[in-house]
């Protein structure tokens, strides 16, 4: 069996389709005019198939094309029951030596994601019983490419949708101006009363200043996170901002690596971590992550990619490590990569306001090939 899993192809497909106008949303970073996506391929000896998610980077194409070339030249005849050697070759040939690159993290994140699939697929076990876990309840809130900067009404109203689909927690997005960012809060506030939780996102659109008077109106109206303020790099601002208020702040998606994570927690400011299955170093370095976070008693609720495949891997992730916390689901509007890519559903909210992992053998999707024939990339940039 161990021959058969040998990898004699890695393939990536860049993947776009345009949003229209009445669906577009707007964010800390701008407003979304398209959605891009890197769908990863991986062929064994025996023709066994794994699926993979490298996110897109907004450089889809940039992505997709060191899949397969470098990287792909890299791990060409090794097996796919050896992850960690997967991981570690790459580590040592390509980024080890040039930093926590963006480009191979995305890329690698990829790769090691369908090795993981496939693994499962060779013993018949979904992910979540491969890794160790059970196919327990994981909380859910509604997050995405959604809730954004519109009119508190409006906003409301799309909150009450996400609540009707089985969600208790939704993601709304701040960064706009401090009073109108506690508007939107504090009218979603009232609509839903104390008994759904409030989680809020910057998208790295905040300044100092912002936050500042920002905190005092999340702490009031009982936030259960801030995420992201300033970007990953911004270390100082993150250690400054922790003192004005008690909402915890959230980061992760945008950090890369074990290494990175391992000074994010030891300095202390950033406590709900969420580091990304598709951009962080796939499912093997999430784990080493995970691990890492718990031995300093912090939740992980990673951040959900492009893909079905990321939202059910991600899934079968929390379910199997001991330090799991909420699941962002995907509730933004005619997601394709979410509904059309895979040939079934990723997972389903329940009225408890939880999901479970697919039972399915490894990550329990196949890609619809005719799909990535249909959505070729779209160049320029995904937002506005």
């Amino acid at each position: 069996m161990t021959a058969d899993l040998k990898i004699v192809e890695v393939k990536a497909f860049p993947l776009s389709f345009p949003i229209p106008p009445e669906r577009r949303v707007t964010l800390g970073i701008g407003t979304a005019v398209k959605r891009d996506a890197v769908v990863v391929k991986v062929t064994t000896a025996g023709g066994l198939v794994g699926w993979g998610e490298s996110h897109h980077g907004r450089a889809h194409t940039a992505v997709a094309k060191l899949v397969e070339t470098t990287l792909a030249q890299l791990v060409l005849g090794m097996h796919a029951w050896d992850v960690v050697g997967v991981w570690k070759r790459i580590y040592d040939k390509q980024l080890a030596s040039h930093g926590m690159g963006a480009a191979t993290a995305l890329a690698m994140s990829g790769i090691d994601m369908a090795l993981w699939d496939l693994r499962g697929k060779a013993t018949g076990l979904p992910l979540y019983r491969l890794l160790g876990g059970a196919r327990r309840p994981i909380p859910a809130y509604a997050g995405g490419v959604s809730l954004g900067w519109q009119p508190p009404g409006e906003l409301v109203e799309e909150v009450q949708k996400a609540l009707a689909a089985g969600y208790r927690a939704v993601k709304l997005r701040v960064g706009d101006s401090p009073e109108r960012d506690l508007e939107r809060v504090r009218a979603v506030r009232r609509a839903v009363g104390d008994g759904i939780a409030i989680l809020t996102d910057a998208n790295t659109g905040c300044s100092l200043e912002h936050v500042r008077r920002l905190m005092p109106g999340l702490d009031e109206l009982s936030v259960g996170w801030l995420e992201e303020p300033f970007p990953a790099h911004d270390h100082r601002s993150y250690r400054l901002a922790r003192g004005f208020g008690r909402t915890p702040l959230a980061a992760g998606e945008n950090h890369y690596t074990r290494f990175e994570f391992h000074r994010v927690i030891e300095d202390g400011a950033i406590t709900v971590l969420q580091p990304d299955l598709s951009k962080t170093g796939g499912i093997t370095e999430a784990l080493r992550i995970a691990a890492m976070a718990s031995a300093w008693k912090l939740a992980v609720h990673p951040h959900s990619s492009m893909t079905a495949l990321n939202h059910a891997a991600s899934i079968h992730f929390l379910a199997a490590i001991d330090n799991g916390g909420y699941f962002e689901g995907d509730v933004s509007q005619a997601n394709r990569f979410r509904d059309e890519l895979c040939t079934a559903r990723p997972y389903e909210v329940a009225s408890d306001g939880c999901v479970r992992p697919l039972d399915a053998p490894g990550i329990g999707l196949e890609v619809d090939e005719a799909f990535l024939a249909a959505h070729p990339p779209i160049e320029g940039p995904g937002y506005i």
